[in-house]
């Protein structure tokens, strides 16, 4: 199908600025949808975004907010899957350290990062080649504008309810229908579609709307936010099953299963009725944003900044929003901390409490995500008299031992008592030797998860998959819904009153998972590493805090 055929079958009566021209095919040229799926027995599965964005933008919400789903989704990650300069960095990695599994792990990486070309592309025995799609600016090949298309709307409306929430779902484990032809193709929806506007879609996109409560499911995400790696050793052989990460496992052992999904907080209702789409309105109640907002404000702004080199289509205010609505997630709705300092001859004790309100680990996803706790104590001159956890120009914590050295990490701690020690939250990977490591194939355990736990979360129940592990599992205050650290100061000899601040702070890419990816010398790691030190001084943001004086 080429450019022409997809704008002339748009429905008519369409207002000319929704002909949108496919952004993607006049980026890179050739058709928008590869040219292999338009003969043989298997048939065309997937068209990328901008034919869906035809009819499914220009919505606006009673209070006059653009809210068209189109525009959200390009400048989210999942809009973006592709073009993600780490992820890349990272897949190079694993199949320079697993030269042997080069295939294997090219497959599993673009289940979900690449899920319409590889999908596409294995349906007619091709194997799929990440390296083939990055970066995408020239890239080519039959399944290069699907596979650039990320996570897209024809993929995830057309998973279908099958085997959801078990086993074999997760890790990409998702369905897709492979035999029916396009016209009769059906995509799922939250909403029940009447005949009129059943035979419009069909007609402008060949695809069918169905209702289905299964796309507003916790186990509709959790197909690719369900992830378990293979950890390999030096001879290739599979030593380990990792939890690489399992935000849906981390929310089925908490108080929030059953009360709230994945969509509630990810994909929030928009205030007001709206329609879905510009063709023949037709406004409706609990409406989900397509914003997809989670907690990596750091990636959005590295697209923008970056985004000739890597083909960014997304605009730049919409990268910005995109950045600007991540960073407000996290000081908003993430966790609260309270300060409880109590000044005794010559000691400051300062408990410092934090509440997640979150329904998954905080930090939960990929493992290179932490969250820290910088404490400072200033006397009554303004003079520091202590502090832990500040943040460096490199994007390194001040104290964190695995920063300076990546073969030691910091413990948990229920008190501390030196600038040196850090409270982080984090998961700390090892390998067939016990080594840390922050090599996905190389990791076969954890040494260290005291991510914060969300309400209910019973850490002496829970399965291994979402375990505690290390001083955490046995710190009384470390429970389902937060954490108390004490701090003890000792300000003998410094004038009061005190000023006591602390911080709970959040970095999607910590400084020594940046810092292994620059030692390599190929083309991604060199570029994912030049893009991190240009950032590394933003490259955290505050979550919460609290300050209080001690006299």
């Amino acid at each position: 199908m080429t450019t022409t055929t997809m704008l002339s079958r748009v429905a008519p009566g369409i207002p000319a600025p929704m002909l949108l021209v496919p952004v993607l095919a006049l980026l890179f040229g050739g058709p928008a949808t590869p040219a292999a799926a338009q003969a043989g027995p298997v048939p065309q599965l997937f068209h990328t975004a901008d034919q869906c964005m035809a009819c499914h933008n220009q919505l606006t919400a009673p209070n006059g907010e653009d809210v068209s789903m189109g525009f959200a989704w390009r400048s989210s990650m999942m809009g973006n899957a592709a073009r993600d300069p780490y992820w890349m960095a990272s897949v190079r990695r694993e199949t320079l350290d697993h030269p042997s599994a080069v295939a294997a792990i090219e497959d599993k990486c673009t289940v979900c990062h690449l899920p319409m070309g590889r999908t596409q592309g294995r349906a007619e025995g091709v194997q799929s080649k990440a390296f083939e799609y990055f970066p995408v600016v020239g890239a080519g090949g039959p399944y290069a504008l699907l596979a650039q298309d990320g996570v897209s709307c024809t993929v995830c409306h057309q998973v279908q309810d099958r085997n959801l929430g078990g086993r074999e779902s997760f890790t990409g484990g998702y369905a897709i229908d492979l035999a029916t032809p396009m016209g009769r193709r059906w995509v799922y929806g939250p909403f029940e579609v009447d005949a009129g506007r059943t035979r419009l879609m069909q007609s402008s996109s060949d695809f069918l709307p169905r209702e289905s409560a299964h796309i507003q499911s916790a186990e509709f995400c959790a197909s690719c936010h369900t992830l378990f790696t293979h950890g390999l050793n030096p001879a290739g052989e599979e030593v380990g099953e990792l939890p690489e990460q399992v935000p849906y496992l981390e929310w089925k052992h908490s108080a929030y299963a059953g009360k709230s999904t994945c969509q509630d907080c990810h994909m929030p209702v928009i205030e007001g009725e709206v329609s879905v789409t510009g063709v023949v309105p037709n406004p409706r109640g609990d409406v989900n944003r397509h914003t997809f907002q989670g907690g990596n404000f750091l990636m959005p702004r590295m697209l923008n900044r970056y985004r000739a080199e890597l083909g960014v289509v997304a605009l730049p205010q919409e990268l910005d929003a995109t950045a600007r609505l991540a960073a407000e997630n996290l000081s908003a709705r993430s966790a609260v901390l309270r300060l409880d300092p109590v000044l005794s001859e010559g000691r400051l004790a300062v408990d410092v409490s934090i509440e997640s309100m979150v329904g998954h680990k905080l930090p939960s996803g990929y493992p290179s995500r932490r969250a820290w706790i910088h404490l400072a104590v200033r006397d009554g001159g303004g003079r520091t008299v202590f502090e832990s956890g500040a943040l460096q120009a490199d994007g390194s914590i001040a104290g964190n031992v695995n920063d300076a050295d990546g073969a030691r990490f910091e413990p948990h701690y229920a008190e501390i008592t030196s600038p040196d020690q850090v409270q982080i939250y984090e998961n700390i990977m090892v390998d067939h030797a016990g080594a840390v490591t922050t090599g996905l194939l190389q990791g076969i355990r954890y040494a260290k998860d005291n991510r914060l736990l969300p309400d209910g979360f019973d850490k002496t129940t829970a399965p291994w998959e979402v375990a505690v592990l290390g001083e955490a599992l046995t710190d009384a205050d470390f429970t389902g819904g937060g954490d108390v650290v004490r701090y003890l100061v000792d300000v003998r000899g410094a004038p009061g009153p005190f000023t006591v601040e602390a911080g709970l702070w959040y970095q999607p890419i910590g400084h020594r998972w940046a810092r292994n990816l620059a030692d390599l010398s190929t083309p991604e790691s060199i570029r994912f590493a030049g893009y991190f030190d240009s950032m590394a001084p933003s490259s955290a943001t505050l979550v919460a805090r609290d300050a209080v004086t001690a006299r």
